[in-house]
């Protein structure tokens, strides 16, 4: 089964399972062969389980720093990361997380560089990055960035989900 498709691939996701008679036998799931003798069915199954999907989901759609959820299946909308420890940059940050809601912002509060930060947010594919720091503030606002494009812009908190 073909789950998704881009220039470079086609992606399988689907798996299958050659059982044998182990479940017919004892179901006494037989047919009349050739000669009439009633025989075992060889059977087997098929699926797409969610770690398959995921895996897939990630080949189609991933670079050299890591995934490119789409929005339709990424575990978050957005990955806020705080760039500072500053009181106006953590209130703003977990004003953000509290008014996007938990379900659908990861929270970077991390104490590490921002270098860290950002190739972490890379690396996990998250549809939007939320950067909140000095220098985002000094510009008025927030950075949006999106992840599959790049393109960032400095948007005023209230309107990031716009």
């Amino acid at each position: 089964m073909t789950f998704g498709r881009n220039e470079h691939a086609i992606v399988h996701g689907g798996n299958i399972f050659k059982l044998g008679t182990r479940y017919s036998e004892p179901m006494r799931a037989t047919y009349a062969d050739r000669n009439g003798s009633l025989t075992s069915m060889v059977i087997g199954c098929y699926g797409i389980g969610i770690t398959r999907t995921l895996a897939c989901v990630i080949e189609d759609n991933h670079d050299e720093k890591g995934i490119v959820f789409p929005e339709s299946v990424a575990p978050y909308r957005y990955h806020l990361v705080q760039i500072g420890t500053d009181a106006e940059i953590s209130e703003l940050a977990e004003r953000l997380y509290t008014q996007l809601g938990a379900e659908r912002v990861l929270y970077d509060d991390r104490d590490v560089t921002p270098r860290v930060k950002f190739s972490d947010a890379d690396l996990l594919g998250m549809p939007h990055r939320i950067t909140v720091s000095r220098r985002a503030l000094a510009a008025g606002g927030v950075e949006l960035t999106c992840r599959r494009t790049g393109v960032s812009k400095i948007v005023a908190p209230d309107a990031v989900d716009r």
